[in-house]
């Protein structure tokens, strides 16, 4: 068998050759780019279609929490209605995020970057190219004024596009510095500028996970604590060593460091003259941090009936959707400190309902663990730092008027929403509606349907195509 897939393909009579083949993909290449620059110019036409006065249902008031306008681009770009960015993104099978940014890009770059705007439409810069350079204007700090972005375009333009990261940092830079765009910094004065800015700092990178479990520390301490703070890590980890541990010096001072998270003595200037300070062994109680790890299990019985559950060797952690070891988690529940909190199993397929409006931690924590993420199509929020939309409103006057609750506060009528798309579903023409457990299908203003499961977002049939106006 891998001899047969190792030796070179026959030739056959209908086989392209390397120079059509070279000829075909140049071909896609160029329509690719093409089909790039459109789709700029009509996320452009887009934004056109919803200034912010298109979201003004009513000129005497203003509701709270509605629609506002959303600059998404340099000044000098105009406005967008804030809820026509997650329609073109559900359209394109993209998150609100990332059409927000394709906007924004098509705006920076038809106003603030003409001449680059207009080597894109005529196919001399790839569009690529052109939006890294509208992503490093509309987010450059500080910000750059019209005029800048303009002498910005006028540098990439004169050499087709062809920059590289690290020249158009250098190039934004000298903008800044060209026109003075940065305010006056204290700290550069050399003979007292360290008395104008504060080094310290203490953080953490949670977003860069070692495959080992690990995350980076960085920090930069007052004299005096940075010499406590190294005793009391020679001290633990010396205690580390003569309770037997046979890890490293550098892997015990870290843990070291651990147990003085864990402990924090400082904690009781917050909470003196409570009675549950200080755990049996005197020592502080430590601050709660919560960890939801998930771990597939089967069940195998012995020959004598007896049955066991068996975990998975690697599972996921919610927090920042990480991937977890299962022996990490063992090591995280055997240490001394760690207070392990067992939670009953909570039937993902199981009807809850609640009387009243509000949503019991119960209902709220199996609706998080059902739908995962906010179930509006192609975003990825996680779940449990959602609202809990009841998808049928409740009706707070139902009761009185002695009617049934249309939206009760039961599982079949709950779903998560982030607060952007709450807000939407609240405030816009989007619907949608609840097809099964998790499953879900909505329906954009303009007609565009979606369904959204657990095994995420699809495009429905569209609504019947009408003609595209003409480029003005």
């Amino acid at each position: 068998m891998i001899e047969t897939l190792a030796a070179p393909r026959r030739a056959r009579g209908d086989d392209p050759s390397a120079s059509a083949l070279l000829a075909a993909i140049k071909e896609r290449k160029a329509a690719e780019d093409r089909a790039a620059a459109d789709q700029l110019d009509l996320a452009a036409r887009w934004a056109d279609l919803h200034p912010p006065e298109s979201i003004h249902s009513a000129a005497s008031f203003t509701v709270p929490g509605c629609e506002h306008e959303e600059p998404i681009a340099g000044d000098g770009c105009p406005l967008v209605a804030e809820f026509c960015v997650a329609e073109l993104g559900a359209v394109l099978g993209m998150s609100t995020t990332a059409a927000k940014r394709l906007i924004g890009h098509a705006l920076e770059l038809r106003h603030r970057l003409p001449r680059l705007w207009a080597q894109v439409q005529a196919g001399r810069v790839p569009p690529w190219r052109a939006r890294s350079v509208a992503e490093a204007t509309i987010h450059a700090t500080p910000a750059l004024t019209r005029e800048a972005a303009g002498w910005v375009d006028a540098q990439v333009a004169a050499v087709a596009g062809r920059i590289g990261p690290a020249q158009l940092d250098r190039l934004v830079a000298e903008t800044i510095k060209r026109y003075e765009l940065a305010a006056p910094d204290p700290a550069a004065d050399p003979e007292d500028g360290y008395l104008a800015v504060d080094p310290r700092h203490a953080t953490i990178d949670t977003q860069d996970v070692h495959y080992a479990g690990t995350m980076r520390l960085e920090a930069e301490l007052d004299l005096a604590d940075a010499l406590d703070l190294d005793r009391a890590l020679a001290h633990g980890a010396a205690t580390l060593a003569a309770l037997g541990s046979a890890e490293t010096l550098d892997a015990r001072r870290a843990k070291a460091l651990g147990d003085l998270a864990r402990t924090q003595t400082a904690l009781e200037l917050h909470t003196r003259g409570s009675t549950t300070t200080r755990a049996d062994d005197g020592l502080p109680v430590a601050r709660e941090v919560v960890l939801h790890a998930h771990f597939a299990a089967t069940a195998t019985n012995d020959a004598d009936g007896t049955t066991h559950t068996l975990f998975g060797a690697t599972g996921r952690l919610e927090e920042g959707q990480r991937l977890v070891m299962l022996d990490q988690v063992k090591a995280w529940c055997g240490d001394t400190r760690t207070k392990v909190t067992i939670k009953p199993v909570i039937d993902l397929t199981a009807e809850l309902t609640s009387p009243g409006y509000d949503i019991p931690d119960r209902i709220r924590e199996q609706v998080a663990l059902r739908d995962v993420t906010c179930v509006f199509p192609w975003c990825s929020r996680p779940a449990r730092g959602c609202d809990i939309d009841h998808v049928i409103p409740y009706a707070a006057d139902a009761d009185a008027e002695g009617r049934p609750q249309p939206g009760p506060t039961a599982t079949s009528n709950l779903a998560a929403l982030c607060r952007r798309h709450h807000r939407l579903k609240t405030h816009s023409a989007w619907r949608y509606t609840i097809t099964g457990p998790g499953r879900f299908e909505w329906t954009s203003p303009h007609g565009h349907r979606f369904r959204r499961g657990p095994s995420g977002s699809t495009a429905l049939d569209d609504p019947p195509p009408v003609p595209l106006p003409r480029r003005p």
